[in-house]
């Protein structure tokens, strides 16, 4: 017979190993793949990344101060673009810099909390992107089908709660995605397949059920990408119809140019989303979404400054009064409109 001694040593004994087995199959911090795992793109990638998240930052901080700053620029076209200068500097922030460390470590490591948080944000703002496309589509088919209301239609306490329902989506989605996944098990694997933590990589990580977010990954990406696509098809519907009921051809291709960028815009940032998301997880594949995800998290926040403001006009001659070229028409400071 054992004596008491010898059964308390055993009880903790079995106790401790119990404790390191749990311990060894719950994940407490994720590696992150990157892009690619060759050592010779390593230092070319790194600096032209590096190149990007530096241009992304002054286009559209630039942007913002501009508009900001240029009395003339203070309309409901400019507001709504200073608001996706901010989305996409936000944007680029949350996943560039983390993304970086990937090309000087042997391991990317991002703890769990890191990872959940980097997740949350990367979701608030690419949600508000698609939203506010929308917003600036439906700004465009006022301000070309009903130009006479243009000014009451879209005033600025419209404009200001457009862009509250934007971000308002934009958390709401957000934290219904980040609360489902901290209810995932992760004891698989801690590799995260791709360069920042995004839903689709860590769900295939995961040992328990994850029916409840794959379906809410399909229902909230019809909601966030098909909605704002529609709103944005059917405006521009109007918006072709109108132009091409304008008589003079200036009149057309002035009409037309208002628009071009916004389309250019929307079509490679939901082309891309619309390749991430919408298919079944059994037919994705991580290494085609890495190349998709490039397009929205990290070259539209770089483009969008340039597409849509420095072919315009207007931007061009508040950057030349900013500069100081044209002292004689000095630029008032007041509130936006």
């Amino acid at each position: 017979m054992m004596p008491v001694g010898g059964q308390e040593c055993v009880f903790l004994g079995l106790k401790k190993k119990m404790t390191q087995g749990n311990h060894s199959t719950t994940v407490t911090e994720f590696i992150l793949a990157g892009l690619t795992n060759k050592p010779e793109l390593q230092l070319p990638l790194s600096l032209f990344f590096i190149g990007i998240y530096m241009f992304t930052v002054v286009g559209n901080l630039g942007m913002i101060m501009l508009i900001g700053l240029s009395s003339h620029l203070h309309t409901p076209m400019y507001y709504f673009l200073s608001s996706l200068s901010f989305t996409d500097l936000c944007q680029s922030t949350v996943i560039i810099p983390k993304m970086l460390v990937n090309f000087v470590v042997q391991k990317n490591i991002i703890s769990y909390p890191e990872c959940m948080t980097q997740l949350y944000f990367f979701l608030v703002f690419g949600i508000s992107e698609c939203h506010m496309l929308a917003a600036m589509a439906y700004d465009r088919y006022v301000a070309i089908c009903n130009p006479l209301l243009y000014n009451v239609t879209m005033s600025s306490q419209v404009c200001f709660w457009l862009v509250v329902e934007v971000y308002s989506m934009g958390l709401i989605g957000a934290t219904v995605h980040t609360v489902c996944m901290l209810r995932v098990l992760f004891c698989k694997a801690d590799i995260i397949n791709h360069y920042f933590c995004d839903v689709l990589p860590l769900l295939e990580l995961s040992c328990s059920s994850t029916f409840v977010n794959e379906l809410l990954v399909l229902c909230f990406s019809v909601f966030n990408v098909l909605v704002p696509t529609l709103i944005i098809l059917s405006s521009y519907v109007f918006i072709i119809a109108s132009i091409l009921s304008i008589r003079s051809t200036e009149g057309r291709t002035k009409a037309f140019s208002t628009c071009s960028s916004h389309i250019s815009a929307v079509a490679l940032f939901f082309g891309s989303v619309a390749f991430m998301y919408l298919q079944p997880m059994s037919v994705s594949s991580m290494d085609q979404g890495k190349v998709s995800s490039v397009f929205y998290t990290i070259i539209v926040p770089m483009l969008n400054p340039v597409i849509y403001s420095l072919r315009n006009k207007d931007v061009k001659l508040a950057l030349n009064k900013f500069l100081g070229k044209k002292n004689n028409c000095p630029v008032k400071n007041s509130i936006l409109f």
